[in-house]
């Protein structure tokens, strides 16, 4: 396994460079997949279970070699016991030649057991395995005792490429994002270091080229291949002005872009430390095998020894060589290599396949949180809508001046984020830089407050006049649309309405989450008619609308009363306190906002709503091959121990119940990164 540091902290300089390695290597080590930069496999089964082999990796051959050179000496070996039988191969000749079979596949895991021993991990999987093999040459057993170790070798080698396939993503991710980029400085080309590159220059991008920074398009058009970031490979066509991201492929003609975010903060560097963070969040059953690990390996030693010598005191015809050889196998049995392995492998397998996919979770935990939920409560702008809104009717009082009226409202609205201030200042056109406004405030759950020419103006929604004691004279909830209330001087002038489409695969999102046995409840601080419109449009069971922070708070705590497990799908930010309360938060706008990556567990980055019962699946058929492995390693091993202690097993057995079980754990664990969701 990768040996790191525990106490290692990265050091940055003024700029926040980092100084004591690269971000790759950062990565890589704190993923447990240092080999893929070093380009020198050491395969990570945990980091707590003494694991620490290392092996020369170029080629698949190279890696089988020892096995095959060890393989080729037994079957020789065999043949010269049993089918042509030679009169030298007696004797001395005959154990030096077991031996030398031996010493390709055993040096390196007995080198592995004294390694361990010296950091205080004596009982590793090394130890067992010497001591069953060492111990099946004292008395006299050497073709067992290179065949157990042979075929554990084969397990090692398959071991290593099932874990060097599931950490591929990390790769491939880290691929993505060039080192070198060309700028332009003096209007001339230029290919420098992308981490050298500074705020405000400008790349050129070829045709096929990956974009290595973030930034903001300066040609008129460009289309680009978006998989690195979404895992959807379908071009997406940026117009000028608009962001590109790091990782991004230029299809077509070459662009210019403007660089915005320094190398270190750009989307994909964000996106590798979750895969990154992700490593470190055990799941639940991962810790508790671990833990199993440590106290069942002594236990089982100890079990092996009694073995050997308590039937001298009770059995008549005791002999020695005898219950020692059912010690040795009972040992060789017990190894826990299929549990400490496959499991880790599994959650990391899960992982990899939802990243594959443009889902991104922080850690192996989300992953079985995930597949036990069974409430998922949603956001509805930008979640199961589009999130463009679109002015649809201008509704005011013919006492006013409605340009007048609309071009303060644009003006104050420039002070929002909110996509329902992108609609005005869309419809409206140019802000007037002559409107001075004072005293602005946001008043949240309700809207914007500010003066003009020394008289209230209020834009927002209708408990925003009813909060300023405005009168008007209608029926909010007549309106089906999204409203924009405004009122100037304390007199209503009228309203605005804006309405949102709803996302294509929005009512096959809660299909889904339907036949999985998921509860979909919609919390809005839009208009409820709104709210409950694009609810009967979808299905969704429960919808509420016209919430305030606190009201989402408290409708999540009511479904939490009930003794049900929660996810909180939304922006990850505005919603902060309903993702804390919730058991799995859930981001949309993995490309939208920084800030969602920090706050939410699981982060779905095509803004797909598909992706939420896609990312609950990819969590159920992870646990269910985790605890396949689990159940198949304690059933295989408790039938072969309780034989192997009977004398009714063999090495041969005993070869099956640990190298068996553990590969056949491994081409389990590894299916997951196969499947179709």
């Amino acid at each position: 396994m990768t040996n790191t540091d525990k106490n290692h902290k990265h050091t940055y300089d003024a700029q926040g460079k980092m100084t004591c390695c690269t971000l790759e290597e950062k990565i890589y080590t704190e993923a447990g997949a240092k080999e893929l930069v070093n380009e020198k496999h050491q395969h990570d089964h945990g980091d707590d279970e003494g694991h620490d082999h290392s092996h020369s990796e170029s080629s698949p051959i190279k890696m089988f070699l020892p096995s095959i050179i060890s393989l080729v000496l037994l079957l020789a070996a065999i043949a010269f016991d049993h089918w042509l039988p030679q009169q030298w191969f007696t004797g001395w000749v005959r154990i030096i030649w077991y031996v030398v079979a031996y010493a390709p596949v055993g040096f390196p895991v007995l080198t592995d057991a004294v390694k361990s021993i010296r950091k205080g991990e004596i009982f590793s999987e090394f130890f067992l395995m010497g001591i069953a093999t060492i111990g099946a040459f004292a008395i006299g057993e050497y073709p067992e005792g290179v065949a157990v170790m042979l075929f554990y070798a084969v397990g090692e080698v398959f071991q290593t490429m099932a874990v060097s396939r599931a950490k591929a993503n990390i790769k491939s991710l880290l691929d993505q994002r060039p080192d070198e980029v060309t700028v332009l400085r003096n209007d001339q080309p230029l290919t420098v270091k992308a981490e050298t590159v500074n705020i405000g220059e400008i790349i050129q991008l070829k045709p096929g080229e990956k974009l290595g920074l973030d930034g903001e398009l300066l040609s008129e058009t460009a289309s680009f291949n978006t998989s690195a970031l979404t895992g959807e490979s379908k071009p997406d066509t940026k117009a000028k002005g608009e962001t590109v991201l790091a990782g991004m492929i230029n299809l077509n003609t070459v662009a210019q872009v403007q660089v915005t975010t320094a190398y270190m903060d750009s989307k994909l560097s964000k996106i590798l430390e979750l895969v990154q963070n992700a490593t470190s969040q055990k799941a639940p059953t991962e810790l508790f095998i671990r833990k199993f690990a440590k106290i069942y390996t002594p236990i089982v030693v100890l079990l092996a020894v009694a073995i050997c010598v308590l039937p001298y005191f009770f059995v008549a015809d005791y002999e020695f060589r005898d219950w020692l050889y059912r010690a040795l196998v009972f040992l060789v049995i017990s190894c826990p290599c299929a549990l400490v392995i496959s499991i880790p492998l599994g959650y990391f397998g899960g992982i990899g396949a939802a990243s594959k996919n443009g889902i991104l979770f922080k850690g192996s935990n989300f992953l079985d949180s995930l597949s036990n939920i069974q409430n998922v409560v949603m956001d509805k702008t930008g979640t199961m809508t589009e999130g463009v809104f679109k002015v649809q009717e201008v509704v005011f009082d013919k006492a006013f001046n409605q340009d007048e009226i609309l071009q303060l409202v644009n003006v104050l609205e420039s002070h929002s984020t909110h996509p329902v201030a992108t609609a005005i200042h869309e419809y409206v056109g140019e802000l007037d830089n002559t409107i001075r406004l004072e005293n602005t405030e946001e008043i949240a759950g309700h809207g914007l407050k500010s003066t003009v020419n020394g008289k209230d103006l209020l834009v927002g929604n209708f408990k925003l006049m009813n909060k300023f004691g405005i009168q008007y004279d209608l029926d909010p909830n007549s309106i089906v649309y999204t409203t924009i209330a405004v009122a100037y001087d304390n007199k209503f002038v009228g309203y605005i309405t804006i309405a949102d489409s709803i996302k294509e695969d929005a009512e096959k999102t809660i299909r889904l989450l339907h036949k999985l046995n998921v509860k979909a409840t919609m919390l809005s601080g839009d208009k409820s008619t709104v709210v409950k419109y694009v609810a009967e449009q979808l299905g969704i069971d429960n919808a509420f609308g016209d919430l305030l922070p606190e009201d989402k708070v408290n409708r999540v705590k009511e479904i939490k009363a009930k003794g049900e497990s929660v996810a909180f799908v939304g922006d990850g930010v505005n919603d902060a306190p309903v993702v804390a309360l919730s058991d799995v938060g859930i981001a949309m706008g993995g490309l939208g906002s920084d800030a969602t990556i920090e706050t939410a567990d699981v982060v779905i980055q095509d803004d797909k709503p598909s992706k939420i019962p896609m990312a609950i699946n990819i969590g159920k058929k992870t646990k269910k091959i985790v605890w396949q492995n689990i159940t198949l390693a304690f059933v295989v091993k408790g039938i072969v121990l309780v034989l192997g202690a009977g004398g009714l097993a063999t090495m041969w057995e005993a070869v099956f119940a640990d190298v068996g079980v553990a590969l056949l754990a491994i081409l389990n664990a590894v299916r997951i990164q196969r499947m179709k969701f």
